[in-house]
């Protein structure tokens, strides 16, 4: 079993800022990534799902990978989001964010196509070549419509640049044979997994509820490696609340964290109505609030 974090422990599934006019916003992208870096993430996910990468061209995408890396310099992991459902494309994408100063790189299962495994498999393995970089199996079946099947991965941990995994499969069973027989480390991508994936060996957590509650967290692992489990489950069980509210509620994660950073999204999302905004608002604040409860 491995303890290994090569980005890190906690790490931020970044939102993308967008202008008013809908345009990338870099400046507002860089002053987000300083502050979450200096609010507790060990780094940031860019690009990802929640960084809207569905609707952002190639050249964005490039564009903010370099723009963060230069804003946040050497230390902090940047790790760039370069998933498609083609192969060749995502091959691409993996060369230009290695050029743009990215650390790794999040791989997606490809989507829609729902390729066996042996396909899933190779799609993995040709981008895994196609740069130097440390590539983070990005596994959520609940989206793509094909599971990275505990047997692939365990195939796929031999590859030396296929690290590690953000995990959505909602497997824990399958999750725990995996990091108890290879290295790759386990990433949580499911906020109420972040605590049992975490005590069985896993590494951290990709989250997007860190865009808007990173200290609270990176609170929840800091209290597990000082020994206080009792107090990881209470911390953990505060952020519940938050979580289910931003992630479980019907709306995508990055509609509810920009209900509650600001900022536009790009169609077809919609942003978050009045009536969900001041919801998310009140859970937010109360889960500050609870910060200085002892």
């Amino acid at each position: 079993m491995s303890t290994e974090r090569p980005f890190g422990r906690a790490l931020c599934a970044m939102i993308t800022p967008f202008t008013p006019a809908g345009d990338l916003d870099l400046d507002g992208a860089r002053d987000l990534a300083v502050r979450l870096v200096a609010e507790g993430c060990d780094g940031l996910v860019l690009n990802g799902t929640t960084g809207e990468s569905p609707t952002t061209t190639d050249a964005e995408k490039t564009a903010l990978v370099r723009a963060v890396r230069e804003a946040l310099g050497p230390g902090p992991s940047v790790v760039a989001g370069v998933g498609s459902a083609d192969t060749r494309h995502t091959a691409e994408l993996a060369r230009r964010a290695e050029e743009a100063g990215a650390d790794g790189l999040l791989v997606v299962t490809p989507y829609y196509s729902r390729p066996p495994q042996p396909a899933v498999e190779a799609h993995f393995l040709k981008v895994a070549d196609a740069t130097g970089l440390p590539v983070m199996v990005y596994d959520i079946p609940g989206r793509t419509g094909t599971r990275v099947e505990p047997a692939t991965m365990l195939r796929l941990a031999r590859h030396p640049r296929i690290v590690a995994v953000k995990d959505c499969a909602y497997d824990l069973l399958g999750s725990a044979r995996v990091i108890a027989e290879t290295s790759l480390a386990y990433y949580s991508g499911s906020e109420e997994l972040n605590l049992p994936l975490y005590a069985v060996g896993g590494a951290g957590y990709v989250s997007t509820v860190a865009n808007v509650a990173p200290r609270q967290l990176r609170a929840v692992l800091d209290a597990f490696d000082a020994g206080d489990t009792a107090g990881a489950t209470r911390l953990h069980a505060r952020l519940l609340p938050l979580v289910e509210r931003m992630m479980a509620s019907g709306l995508p994660g990055t509609v509810t964290a920009k209900a509650l950073l600001g900022g536009p999204v790009r169609e077809p999302l919609q942003p978050a109505d009045r009536e969900t905004a001041d919801g998310l608002r009140a859970v937010y604040e109360a889960v500050v609030q609870a910060e200085s409860v002892v």
